[in-house]
């Protein structure tokens, strides 16, 4: 590690453009992805392996060879590979007596393990398997996640927040609706969690909004949690923290409501309604007070015009 951690001058222009995008940035880089095999893959390991790999293209990286670590004992060569090809994610996967038909999610921060989270499959189908159009390369999935498991357990959450940063794919600011061609449902019931893959059909309906239809495209998952390396709530804590120059700065005054409506509140000097400009209105026109009684005995009376 101490080779990796010494600092090197790049000696042409593509190595400086290549030292450079690694580099912290205030907008990262899209994450990628490796996948790996243990030492005792099996077939279904490998295929399963694949297919996450033509799932998350081209943001992923698939290592052909059999990789002889056990994640939850030592984690250096992970941290090895992921600095050595860039990645923030990885899937390893084994097979073994014990625990058969292994996958581990994980994802680094700062090139050391964050969060890895072990799951069994128990019922696996390929893409291969399921004989229909597929959608094309690169193409940003909807999640969807059902069951309460997700929202009560903690490790489940943590699975959630790892299966969203794994499947999301590059940030857009909009989408066509053409575009929304691939949908990922994640089920949890009964301590197993079920992923199922589906292709977008949309078809005439007689107005505008097309009718939509869902078609099982593959690959189709039956999981089964087994052991979880969390990191701490502070470290978690420390890895969710933006930078202060990509925080919004608070405005005075403006306040947005539940549906995004801003509102904007005014401050002002108190108004003095008696100098308030009024339209002119001859029946507003103040009038000369009347006199009173004893005024007018005083004053003597002009005589009529005879």
């Amino acid at each position: 590690m101490a080779e990796l951690d010494r600092v090197v001058k790049p000696k042409t222009r593509r190595a400086k453009r290549f030292l450079e995008d690694r580099q912290p940035k205030l907008n990262e880089n899209d994450k990628n992805s490796m996948l790996i095999k243990g030492g005792n893959a099996n077939n279904t390991v490998s295929q399963a392996l694949k297919d996450l790999y033509a799932l998350k293209k081209p943001f992923s990286v698939l290592y052909k060879k059999k990789n002889m670590t056990r994640p939850f004992e030592d984690q250096t060569s992970l941290e090895f590979f992921s600095k050595k090809s860039d990645c923030s994610l990885f899937v390893f996967g084994s097979h073994n007596k014990k625990r058969p038909n292994n996958l581990i999610f994980g994802r680094m921060f700062d090139f050391h393990v964050l969060d890895m989270i072990e799951l069994g499959v128990e019922k696996y189908v390929s893409l291969k398997e399921i004989k229909n159009c597929k959608c094309p390369e690169g193409t940003k999935p909807l999640l969807i996640f059902a069951g309460d498991a997700f929202e009560i357990s903690e490790d489940y959450r943590r699975l959630k927040s790892l299966l969203i940063d794994f499947f999301r794919g590059p940030t857009v600011s909009a989408i066509r609706l053409a575009g929304l061609e691939h949908v990922l449902h994640f089920t949890a019931v009964d301590g197993k969690v079920f992923m199922r893959s589906y292709k977008v059909l949309m078809k005439k309906s007689g107005c505008r909004t097309p009718r939509i239809e869902l078609e099982e495209m593959g690959p189709s998952f039956d999981f089964v949690m087994r052991r979880t390396h969390l990191a701490s709530d502070d470290l978690y804590k420390l890895s969710l923290k933006r930078p202060k120059a990509l925080q919004a700065k608070k405005k005075k005054n403006i306040s947005h409501n539940t549906f995004g409506t801003k509102y904007g509140r005014i401050h002002m000097q108190k108004q003095d309604l008696g100098k308030l400009q009024t339209r002119k209105v001859k029946a507003l026109k103040k009038r000369p007070a009347k006199k009173s009684a004893a005024s007018e005995e005083t004053t003597p009376k002009r005589r009529k015009k005879e």
